[in-house]
């Protein structure tokens, strides 16, 4: 059994109060060094038998068109894990 993973974030010029408010709290915590903090989704796509390039066709198109809201996000990866 297979696993596509689509991951999706923000687009840069998008605010995100999430990931500022875990970046604001990091130090806090005792986590230094780290310049900010975006926060996005993931995605795990169940696959019974083999990925084939149409099955990862189909994976993009409906990340790109249902997983993601094009117009605040963008699809930065889909790949196929546990193959």
């Amino acid at each position: 059994m297979a696993t596509i993973v689509v991951h999706v974030m923000p687009k840069p010029e998008i605010l995100d109060p999430q990931g500022k408010a875990v970046g604001n709290a990091l130090p806090r915590l005792g986590f230094e060094g780290f310049a900010g903090v975006r926060q996005g989704k993931r995605f795990e796509l169940t696959v019974d038998g083999e990925v084939t390039e149409e099955l990862l066709a189909q994976a993009r198109e409906a990340a790109e068109t249902m997983l993601s809201n094009p117009v605040i996000e963008d699809v930065v990866a889909v790949e196929v894990v546990n193959s």
